[in-house]
């Protein structure tokens, strides 16, 4: 074999890159297997018992599982979809994406159109299931403020004239979800826009004058609704007779829970608080029922198994800026600020660190529209980080 054969071999040319599987973050990939596959198992252990309650006697033990099934097939063929798009176009279509957001987010407001649930108008009825337009809203913000920050590099110079309409278009989004309403899914937006500001290099003094803003807004929401203010009460004092059985009724049977699982848990499929005890077991308070099923074992690998994703993530973001690939860069650190802060969130309310809020653990929890729009942006930062390494292999994305 010639030296030109045996150089090829071993160095293959830059359009002949090794395989995309190969290519990819491979503790990402089984990061987010590993969290699909538990998060499977768990909403058919914390849903099967629910057609003995009258109010889902009409549905089969196997109901929430089948749609569960079902939202992880759709949301696996848009993730391989939006796998094969490359970032550039991302950063093309994002504030087209933003437009379409919002336009969901008033469609879910109209009467007779939204559909509301527990008093909350959040989903826009598809036939046999619904869409959350809030869910789409936390991806195509992600999109806008990291493309935004992009065009706006003179950001330190001038912030408040290049940070000002940013900060308004996410206001629009909030008022929109406010009027849901949805605070949880605003709080997050807010988180992720927060992010990139101080990822895209903004002031620290502006960043934290702006986070200051936010707080005392989200303090004024607070106190200015009755709703939200006996939450906080419950939250404080949950066990107490005003509180045990309204307000503070999931807080205590998910602490109940947890408290039943000690250290490995009563097995799976073993939980009593699922057993219309513990309401929205199988959504927001999912890791309730692996903490009773799995014990504190199960919580710390649940976290852990987060922690990675969410650091993977913030890896895979510095490593494009470090290609000076800055959009790419934002939104793969926007994506693991948006799953980190849920998660986190979610744990906290499982945990009692936090008031009850009405937001599923991402990846685990029972809920299509999630599923599908976390897949997808969990998908776009697997496309930058596989450009990040074509690049780095002197190959083209």
């Amino acid at each position: 074999m010639s030296t030109l054969a045996q150089s090829k071999q071993r160095f293959p040319a830059a359009g002949s890159a090794p395989s995309r599987i190969a290519s990819l973050d491979q503790a990402l990939v089984w990061v987010t297997v590993a969290l699909l596959a538990w998060g499977l198992v768990m909403v058919y252990s914390a849903s099967i018992a629910m057609p003995e309650n009258p109010k889902f006697s009409r549905y089969t033990h196997t109901h929430f599982l089948t749609r569960h099934v079902l939202s992880l097939a759709v949301a696996f063929v848009a993730a391989l979809i939006a796998f094969q798009t490359p970032v550039a176009t991302w950063e093309k279509v994002a504030p087209w994406l933003f437009v379409v957001s919002l336009l969901l987010l008033i469609v879910v407001l109209i009467p007779h159109v939204g559909k509301g649930v527990n008093g909350a108008k959040r989903w826009i009825p598809l036939g046999i299931t619904g869409f959350q337009p809030s869910e789409l809203a936390k991806f195509s913000v992600l999109l806008y403020a990291a493309d935004y920050m992009v065009r706006k590099m003179d950001v330190k110079e001038r912030f408040f004239r290049a940070v000002m309409p940013m900060a308004l278009a996410v206001a629009v989004v909030g008022v929109l979800l406010l009027a849901e309403p949805d605070m949880g899914a605003f709080m997050v937006i807010a988180v992720i826009a927060m992010g990139i500001l101080f990822l895209g290099g903004v002031n620290a003094r502006m960043f934290f004058l702006i986070a200051a803003i936010l707080v005392v807004a989200f303090g004024l929401m607070i106190a200015l609704s009755e709703f939200r203010r006996e939450r906080i009460f419950a939250y404080l004092n949950p066990w107490s007779e005003e509180h045990a059985l309204g307000k503070g009724y999931q807080l205590t049977h998910s602490l109940i829970a947890i408290g039943r699982g000690e250290i490995f848990g009563v097995g799976l499929g073993g939980s009593v608080e699922k057993l219309h005890w513990l309401p929205e077991a199988h959504t927001d308070f999912l890791l309730a029922v692996i903490g009773e099923e799995f014990g504190l074992v199960g919580v710390v690998c649940v976290i852990s198994l987060f922690f990675w994703m969410t650091r993977r993530m913030m890896h895979i973001g510095r490593q494009a800026i470090a290609l000076d690939r800055v959009f790419a860069g934002l939104v793969a650190q926007g994506v693991g600020i948006w799953m980190g802060f849920q998660a986190f969130i979610n744990m906290g309310v499982n945990l009692g660190a936090l008031p009850t809020k009405g937001l599923t653990l991402p990846l685990m929890s029972f809920g299509g529209s999630a599923i599908l729009i976390n897949l997808v942006a969990i998908a776009v930062v697997l496309r930058i980080d596989y450009e990040s390494r074509q690049l780095m292999h002197g190959g083209r994305v």
